[in-house]
C-alpha cells in the first residue's frame, strides 16, 4: 500500500495536505489502540492480539477502493493502523517470551527477518499491480494476502505463562508510565524518527514524481529490505555481546544519511542508495528498540513497555502527514526531506546525550562502552565488550 495510496489520493484530486492526512491517519489507529491492546496482550495472551492485528490487515485493503471520500479514507486508514498496533506488539512480546536473556538480541533479529522480506516484496508488487492493472488490483491483492496471513496466525501456539500477580494498570496509569526514564527517552527519540519516517512513507512516491525520475517507487522498499535483511542476520547476535547502544547509534546515523540523500537526490542511483541506507537504519533500529525495552522490562509488563516506547514513533507518523504535507504544499516535497534530515539528526543527539542517567553514561552506553543502567535482567557484564 505504501506506493499505492498516496497516488490514489492524488488521483482523486487530493493535495499534499490531503495525502498527509490520509496517510498519517494510520498512526491515529496505532495511538488509539495502544493502551488497550498492550493490556490485553499482558492479561489474555499474545495470540488474541495477533489475530486482531491480522484481521485489520485483511479487511482494510478491500475498503479503500470502495470510496472516493477523503473523510472515509481517513477513517479506513485509521482502522488499518490497528494492524501494526496489535500485530507488531504481540509478535515482539511473543518472541521475547521465547528468548533466553543471553540470546535475546540474536533471536529477535532472526524473527524480525520476516519484516524486510515483506517490505521488499509488498511495495514492489503493489506498485507493479497499480501501474499495470489499476488501483483496485493492488487493493484486492493486499486483502487476499491479509486473509492468508489470518489463516497462518490461527495456527500460532504460545507458551503458557503464569498469571501476573500485579494489578493491571488503568488507562491513565498506563500513560503515566511515559514519565519513567526507561521509556521516556526512547519514546522521545522515536518521536523524532517517526516524523521522518512518516515523511518517507507518505511523500516518497510524490518526491519521485516531482523530481521526474522514471523508476518503480516500490524498488525503494526493495532496496531497503535487502539492506535490512542483511544487517539483521548480524546485528542481533552482535548486540548480545556488545550491548544495544552502538547498534542503535549506528541505525540512527544511517537513517539520517538516508534522509539527506533523498533531500539532494537527482536520479535513480541516489534514490536506490537512499533505500539501502534507510533499510539499514530503520531495519536495525526497530528490532534493537524492541530488545532494549525487553532488557528494561519484567515479563508481566513487556507488552505495555514496548507499546509505550513505540507511542513516540506512532505520534511522529501521525503528525508527519498533516504537518509536513502543509509544508510541501507551500514549498516542495524535496524540502520535506530536508526537514526530515534535521529531525533524524536530533533523534541521534537525544540518544547520545539522554539514554543513561547522566551525559557521560549516556555517551558511553550509546558507543558500547558501558552497560544499560536501566536493564532489569541485563546481559552479564562479562558478555559486554570491555572499554
Amino acid at each position: 500500500m505504501l506506493p499505492v495510496l498516496p497516488l490514489y489520493v492524488q488521483a482523486l484530486g487530493g493535495t499534499g495536505r490531503t495525502i498527509g492526512w490520509v496517510m498519517g491517519a494510520f498512526a491515529i489507529g496505532l495511538l488509539g489502540a495502544r493502551s488497550t491492546l498492550a493490556r490485553l496482550a499482558d492479561m489474555r495472551g499474545r495470540k488474541v492480539v495477533l489475530v486482531i492485528g491480522v484481521l485489520a490487515v485483511a479487511i482494510a485493503p478491500f475498503c479503500y477502493g470502495l470510496t472516493e471520500s477523503f473523510a472515509v479514507l481517513v477513517a479506513i486508514r485509521a482502522f488499518h493502523g490497528i494492524s501494526i498496533a496489535a500485530f507488531a506488539l504481540a509478535f515482539s512480546a511473543l518472541v521475547i517470551d521465547l528468548s533466553p536473556a543471553q540470546n535475546r538480541g540474536e533471536l529477535i533479529g532472526y524473527m524480525s527477518l520476516v519484516n524486510p522480506i515483506g517490505m521488499g516484496m509488498g511495495p514492489a508488487l503493489g506498485g507493479f499491480l497499480q501501474a499495470q492493472f489499476g488501483f483496485n488490483a493492488a487493493f484486492l491483492a493486499a486483502g487476499v494476502l491479509g486473509l492468508l496471513g489470518l489463516i497462518f496466525t490461527l495456527q500460532v501456539k504460545e507458551p503458557s505463562r503464569p498469571p501476573s500477580i500485579h494489578a493491571q494498570p488503568s488507562f491513565f496509569s498506563f500513560w503515566r508510565k511515559l514519565g519513567d526514564p526507561r521509556v521516556r527517552v526512547p519514546a522521545l527519540m522515536l518521536l523524532l524518527v517517526g516524523l521522518s519516517f512518516g515523511a518517507l512513507t507518505t511523500f516518497v512516491p510524490l518526491l519521485v514524481t516531482e523530481a521526474q525520475i522514471d523508476v518503480n517507487v516500490g524498488l525503494f522498499y526493495t532496496m531497503a529490505a535487502i539492506a535490512g535483511f542483511s544487517l539483521r542476520l548480524l546485528v542481533g547476535r552482535a548486540s548480545d555481546f556488545y550491548g544495544r547502544g552502538p547498534f542503535i547509534t549506528m541505525s540512527l546515523v544511517l537513517f539520517s544519511i538516508s534522509m539527506a540523500v533523498l533531500w539532494g537526490m537527482q536520479g535513480t542511483t541516489g534514490f536506490l542508495l537512499a533505500g539501502l541506507l534507510e533499510g539499514a537504519g530503520a531495519g536495525t533500529l526497530i528490532p534493537m528498540m524492541a530488545t532494549l525495552m525487553a532488557d528494561r522490562s519484567a515479563p508481566e509488563e513487556r507488552g505495555r513497555t514496548f507499546s509505550l516506547c513505540m507511542v513516540g514513533f506512532d505520534l511522529g507518523i501521525a503528525l508527519a502527514g498533516p504537518l509536513l504535507g502543509a509544508i510541501a504544499t507551500q514549498t516542495s516535497y524535496r524540502a520535506v526531506f530536508g526537514i526530515a534530515t534535521l529531525l533524524s539528526f536530533l533523534g541521534l543527539l537525544v540518544f547520545l546525550t539522554l539514554s543513561g542517567k547522566d551525559l557521560a553514561h549516556s555517551f558511553r552506553f550509546a558507543l558500547g562502552r558501558s552497560r544499560d543502567v536501566y536493564a532489569i535482567d541485563a546481559i552479564p557484564a562479562s558478555m559486554l565488550k570491555k572499554p
